[in-house]
């Protein structure tokens, strides 16, 4: 919960059970009831500075923390201790509110089963040492109520939000860009190994990392190096893009929660999943922000049809900021009076950055948004923003319609799980021109400055730099990137993805589909939860009659062992009275039969320890198997 409320909350927890641990050998405990109130008027005060408010998932968690500290302190009783196993429960419960990530889920079934295993052991009056049979036993009803717990989540009418949801609301800042670009947003993620979203390809049409360009927000207003996204995104197709004579790439896309409204795809998106729509640049766009991890399906073409431009459109992406200095122009016009083709003033463009000396740096120092000439002519060090927002300046001044794109470049290839995983620190910048008869045209300058970025791949990219410039620790970079480390990690990046997918992903519609799958027609949600409660009941009748069955077995050969053995007592002189109770006649039968007086003794005692055990041990039962065995061949052929 560290991650999820404030860090004061859960110290305190540990403080207490600490406390406790002191406490309780010496008899203290918190008794003072006015003391008691003092210290929750306190906590509660502190929680609402630490929120604001004491509404709320966050605040509402973090109390429930509090009351259970302060229950820790002043806990005595067999009573109070089953409180505080239903007071953890119930914070297993706020764990799962505040985070669904699969590490957070497995930590949270093992405290849900060591709170079983406390609760075992209190009630069966276990000496401290004695832990493996309560746990034995928490594992066994755990595993005796696993099929009711698949069968529940597999057929239980359920929302169609499945178990997904986000209660902390994230911040646009956490998507890894935002509908603005300015000098430096973009390299200050080039660390962050946080996610972005993943990638399956289902009909296997995957193109190469080089050309994984992730459509996000389209920037057409700018001002040097500061770009920003129009104020209104509103849908500008009627339905779809039409495919450019292909079939398109089919994507299966699995977002994280960013705040935001932007989605992503391959160029060019050519169709809108549900709930989002193609907004101007071909970009998607969310009708709402997306505040929870989101899958959908998008198709995108290799090219787009619109060819045409409006003059609105034009006139829009042909703006350039007047303070652009008298250098620039002539920079630009040095490219046009040598050919009027904007192809050809394109390809000037992108010479004039490969050969101009011009490196490519996550830390090329500060630039302000007027700093183009700083850039061109002087420093010429930058990161993939500075030379996609000043290539698209350079394109609109030379008359061809610019505009900048900000997503994400490449990602990495999961063999296990079949999927690309795109992070945030794939994130990239870079730029769109529009060509007569061809339409919009993806450029990317930093591809002609550093082309391994583009290649290879940041992480790559940067790991290479570091061995060449032996400024990072490259002993740990090594360990972390040996075979068996690298597996490892794709392996768990798997099992999330598929925990995320097939678990938290599994709402009403997969419902639909699964029940179809396996025969049961669609019906309403009491037809089905009807038909869980007559499955449920049949399992439960099944699990029952067998458990009737293997402790009516069980007694039964008992019955038959001690049966065996008064036969046997019958032929030595001893044989019992059906008025004779197994105490009465082991004592007569011990002294009937002297040289086996102890054998009969412990078989008696093991015969009523068994008869009257509610949940007699293995180890029980062979004891008195051997004893009759035991006591049959050492009396073989003896009569009275």
């Amino acid at each position: 919960m560290f991650g999820g409320l404030a860090p004061w909350i859960p110290i305190l927890f540990l403080i207490t059970l600490a406390a406790k641990f002191w406490m309780e050998p010496r008899g203290y405990r918190l008794r003072s009831v006015l003391f008691k109130v003092v210290l929750a008027a306190v906590t509660l005060g502190a929680i609402f500075f630490s929120y604001g408010s004491v509404k709320g998932i966050e605040p509402g968690v973090s109390l429930i923390v509090v009351l259970m500290s302060l229950k820790i302190l002043e806990a005595h009783t067999a009573r109070e201790f089953q409180v505080m196993v239903i007071f953890g429960w119930v914070l297993c419960l706020c764990g799962f509110f505040l985070s669904q990530d699969l590490a957070v889920a497995l930590c949270l079934l093992v405290a849900f089963s060591l709170l079983l295993v406390a609760l075992i052991q209190f009630h069966r009056g276990s000496s401290p040492g004695a832990f493996w049979s309560p746990l034995r036993l928490a594992g066994k009803l755990l595993g005796q109520a696993l099929p009711l717990v698949v069968l529940l989540f597999l057929l239980f009418p359920r929302l169609p939000a499945g178990f997904r949801f986000q209660i902390m609301q994230p911040s646009s800042g956490t998507a890894g860009f935002s509908d603005r670009l300015s000098p430096g947003s973009i390299a200050t993620l080039a660390n962050s190994s946080q996610v972005a979203f993943r990638v399956e390809f289902p009909d296997g049409r995957i193109p190469s990392p080089a050309a994984m360009y992730w459509h996000g927000v389209v920037l057409s207003h700018g001002e040097g190096f500061e770009w920003r996204a129009p104020d209104s995104p509103a849908s500008i197709y009627p339905a779809t893009i039409p495919l450019s004579g292909d079939e398109g790439i089919r994507q299966w896309i699995t977002i994280e929660p960013h705040g935001g409204h932007w989605m992503f795809a391959l160029d060019w998106p050519s169709s809108p999943p549900a709930g989002a729509s193609l907004a101007p640049g071909d970009c998607l766009w969310s009708r709402e922000p997306i505040r929870k991890p989101r899958r959908y399906e998008v198709k995108s073409s290799l090219a787009i049809s619109r060819k045409e431009l409006s003059s609105r459109e034009r006139r829009m992406l042909l703006e350039v900021p007047a303070w652009l200095s008298p250098a620039v122009r002539e920079l630009v016009q040095s490219w046009t009076s040598s050919s009027a083709n904007p192809a050809a003033v394109v390809n000037s463009a992108l010479q004039f950055f490969r050969s101009g000396g011009f490196q490519y740096s996550l830390s090329p120092g500060p630039y302000k948004e007027r700093d183009l000439d700083e850039f061109l002519f002087h420093r010429r060090l930058g990161f993939c923003e500075h030379y996609a927002s000043s290539f698209a300046t350079l394109m609109r001044l030379a008359g061809i319609p610019a505009r900048v794109v900000v997503g994400y470049l490449g990602g990495e290839y999961n063999e296990f799980g079949r999927f690309f995983l795109v992070r945030q620190s794939d994130t990239h910048a870079w730029c769109e021109v529009w060509l007569p008869d061809k339409g919009w045209q993806r450029v990317d300058p930093t591809s002609v400055v550093a082309p391994e970025r583009v290649n290879l791949g940041l992480d790559s990219f940067l790991a290479r730099r570091a061995i060449a410039n032996r400024t990072s620790n490259t002993f740990a970079r090594n360990l972390a990137q040996r075979p068996i480390f690298t597996k490892l990690r794709l392996a768990w990046d798997s099992i999330n993805y598929a925990w995320d997918t097939r678990v938290l992903s599994f709402d009403a519609e997969a419902q639909q589909s699964f029940v179809a799958e396996i025969g049961i027609s669609v019906a309403s949600p009491f037809s089905l939860f009807m038909r869980i409660l007559i499955i449920a009941g049949g399992l439960l009748a099944i699990y029952g009659g067998w458990m009737r069955f293997r402790s009516r077995s069980r007694a039964d050969r008992v019955k038959a062992l001690y049966q065996r053995f008064c036969r046997k007592a019958a032929r030595l002189g001893a044989e019992r009275q059906p008025w004779e109770g197994p105490l009465d006649f082991a004592m007569r039968a011990a002294d009937l039969v002297p040289d086996q007086s102890k054998r009969i003794r412990n078989i008696s005692n093991t015969y009523i320890a068994l008869r009257y055990s509610r949940e007699p041990t293995p180890s029980l039962l062979d004891t008195f198997v051997k004893g009759v065995n035991a006591f049959t061949f050492a009396t073989r052929g003896r009569r009275k």
